[in-house]
């Protein structure tokens, strides 16, 4: 079994290497020179036609085809990840597990991902009243799959990847956001930050 994911300095493809070192997956990583537009060139866009990072190929699975798998979207592949790499979604609970990581997926990516963007260009407004819900969420709690004010379980899977992986863009693209007011997530952050796997997954020539 082979993965093979590609990316550029600075793009989503740092969340999906930053699950595979947590999750110790073995994957070889091609850094792709996105300024000699390396992600237009045939061989590229043969993995994924819209010339888009990151990319996966997994060879333990068959697309319609018949040739490896080619995954596209950084959800789509946390959660092909989470499934059959990742094994987080066996055993009693499972099906229920699964939902509530691609809730999760799909809110970092379709909500909290452009509200952060939309911080950036000045405008604040809903990235914050998302943090006021994500740290009254955040309080007391290890996974965001854990119950609110039940036991942590410590188990940090798909979900918490995608999120804590866009509340840590916050200080890189928006540092004239202040994360006083929320200080469950600005513990979150400066946790994820001393995270090894993570390090090395924010450094895209390692």
């Amino acid at each position: 079994m082979t993965l093979t994911l590609y990316g550029g300095a600075r793009s989503r493809a740092s969340m999906v290497r930053w699950y595979l070192a947590e999750r110790q997956i073995p994957c070889t990583w091609q850094l792709l020179d996105m300024a000699a537009a390396a992600h237009r060139q045939p061989e590229f866009l043969a993995i994924n036609p819209f010339g888009k990072v990151p990319a996966l190929v997994d060879d333990s699975l068959c697309g319609p085809d018949g040739q490896a798998l080619r995954l596209s979207e950084s959800g789509a592949i946390l959660l092909h990840l989470a499934e059959r790499h990742g094994h987080e979604f066996e055993g009693e609970g499972g099906a229920a597990r699964r939902a509530l990581t691609a809730q999760w997926v799909l809110f970092a990516n379709a909500t909290l991902g452009p509200a952060l963007m939309a911080a950036a260009t000045g405008k604040p407004e809903q990235l914050q009243g998302l943090l006021t819900v994500l740290d009254g969420l955040l309080a007391g709690v290890g996974s965001l799959l854990d119950p609110p004010g039940g036991a942590s379980s410590g188990a940090w899977g798909a979900a918490d990847c995608a999120v804590e992986a866009y509340l840590a863009y916050i200080p890189l693209f928006c540092p004239q956001v202040d994360l006083a007011p929320y200080p469950q997530v600005q513990a979150r952050i400066a946790a994820v930050q001393q995270r090894p796997a993570y390090q090395q997954a924010m450094n895209p020539a390692a």
